[in-house]
């Protein structure tokens, strides 16, 4: 077949590659300050960043020959880009479901959002933050409500003994510290 019978995707059904999905009949919890940057970002990107672009392609396609105009082929391919990340931006904070931790400021139950503290057989200690989906960074130790680890220690309280499943076998793990953010005064 021809090179020019091709056609590039257009992003239909690439909305959510590499992206975390939502549980089937689940919910999308989110902190505050996640629905926040979530906010922004799309905010960012409609207001500020799309725009430019923009600029730059209606400036490139005025050049002429845009087959190999690269400020016209790349700003056309950053747009598609933007758009994407658009769409799945407004569908996220559409069902997204913001649920404050510092209502639970003081508790020693986990729930969405607590900071759980623990130790595992050989007695090393992790700590890791329960986050929304969209919002949990690894690096940071921020784990998502879904993951393997917060579905264990959900419900859980100080001093409880857990069955972690991992995929070496199921570890023993105890809770030994649960702390939320503390209420802000608005």
């Amino acid at each position: 077949m021809s090179k020019a019978f091709t056609r590039e995707s257009d992003g239909g059904d690439e909305d959510d590659f590499a992206l975390p999905p939502l549980p089937a009949g689940g919910r999308n919890y989110i902190t505050p300050q996640g629905y926040a940057r979530l906010r922004g970002e799309l905010l960012a990107l409609i207001d500020e960043e799309r725009p430019r672009v923009v600029e730059t392609v209606h400036w490139a396609a005025k050049n002429g020959d845009r087959s190999e105009n690269g400020d016209y082929l790349y700003g056309k391919r950053r747009l598609r880009e933007i758009d994407r990340r658009v769409r799945f931006l407004t569908r996220r904070l559409e069902i997204a479901e913001v649920t404050d931790p510092s209502v639970h400021h003081g508790g020693e139950q986990v729930f969405f959002g607590a900071t759980v503290t623990y130790a595992d057989e050989q007695g090393a200690e992790r700590s890791v933050t329960i986050k929304g989906i969209d919002e949990a960074e690894s690096a940071r130790g921020e784990v998502s409500w879904i993951s393997p680890i917060a579905r264990t220690l959900l419900r859980a309280r100080v001093g409880d003994v857990l069955q972690l499943p991992t995929p070496a076998g199921t570890v023993e793990i105890e809770v030994l510290d649960v702390r939320y953010p503390a209420p802000t005064a608005s």
